[in-house]
């Protein structure tokens, strides 16, 4: 699928003003007003992990989006507001959203209308990555929900799984995050599955002749015909077979061999940054480096623009403007 100019124009200009707050962010932000905060969302994210610890995977990719788009917790749980919306959010979990409210829920008893949704989803991110012997990082705290809902802006800014290496570096430059923190966070990869949806163009008509994509392995193909049809929209396929519930480094040995599952993953072997990182790290032996890496990008990434202070707002409700 083509991109246009005007689109990467739109990218690099988004990044020259995305404003970012972080300096508002710190660690013990709730020391005083809600000091028991962190350790309630610790233990409420365990509680929901040790019933549904696939739930991990959704919940990692809803904090990548509330960072990636002007989103801090819109009501998609509830409902998309178009098509072109619900096709920029293919592998959440509805669950995932339920995940946090219910978590929010908790928060709430105990302080109530102190801790943000946004700084909520932050912590159950990291603590969810955690428990499935994943890396782990400090949260910086302090942010607020937004008050403002664009759907528009999800297809601007998220990378959607059929961008190319252009394409993905110059969505991750246009929020600060450069090569390395792209080839670090697709490890996210490791966990959660994807709908045939997402990659079907892959298998079946990808130049628009019934042909395959050559960059995937000839033999995964015929594997992932067996699970998904043309117009499949419903089955889920384990983005990292075998492997998909623990946080490991079996996602870059997979790319090494052609078998990932997304056109932005086989992306990460077409720069030399990108692949030389894939290629050290498609070994046990990298497993140390990464957990490192993956955290510091994490954080990183989580006070891409950010809203501190008195912007937005501090949600009563997730999935309610107050």
């Amino acid at each position: 699928m083509a991109f246009s100019k005007q689109i990467l124009v739109f990218l690099v200009f988004v990044g020259i003003f995305n404003t970012c707050n972080a300096q508002g962010l710190k660690l013990g932000f709730y020391k005083k007003t809600c000091p028991s905060a962190e350790a309630i969302v610790k233990k409420e994210t365990a509680n929901i992990m040790s019933v549904a610890p696939t739930l991990a995977a959704p919940l990692l990719r809803m904090h990548f989006h509330d960072c990636f788009v002007r989103w801090h917790f819109r009501a998609l749980h509830k409902q998309y507001s178009n098509q072109a919306e619900k096709d920029s959010f293919p592998n959440l979990s509805l669950r995932g959203y339920g995940s946090i409210d219910r978590v929010k829920s908790a928060v709430e008893k105990k302080c109530p209308g102190v801790v943000s949704c946004a700084d909520i989803l932050a912590l159950v991110a990291r603590d969810a990555v955690s428990l499935l012997n994943g890396a782990s990082w400090p949260v910086p705290l302090g942010r607020r929900d937004g008050n403002v809902s664009n759907s528009t802006e999800t297809l601007f800014n998220l990378p959607p799984p059929f961008f190319n290496i252009t394409q993905l570096k110059a969505s991750f430059a246009s929020k600060g995050l450069n090569a390395k923190d792209l080839v670090v966070l697709s490890g996210g990869h490791t966990i959660g599955t994807s709908h045939c949806s997402s990659f079907t163009n892959r298998l079946y008509n990808f130049t628009g002749v019934g042909d395959s994509d050559p960059s995937l392995d000839s033999n995964y193909v015929a594997r992932l015909k067996t699970r998904c049809s043309a117009t499949d929209t419903t089955t889920l396929v384990e983005m990292d077979p075998g492997s998909f519930k623990t946080f490991d480094t079996e996602y870059y040995t997979l790319v090494a061999k052609r078998r990932g599952l997304f056109t932005s993953d086989a992306a990460l072997l077409a720069d030399s940054e990108t692949r030389a990182y894939v290629t050290s790290h498609a070994t046990p032996q990298g497993s140390k480096d990464f957990l490192k890496d993956f955290a510091k990008s994490m954080v990183k990434m989580g006070k891409i623009g950010v809203l501190t202070g008195s912007q937005g707002e501090i949600r009563k409700t997730c999935g309610f403007i107050n």
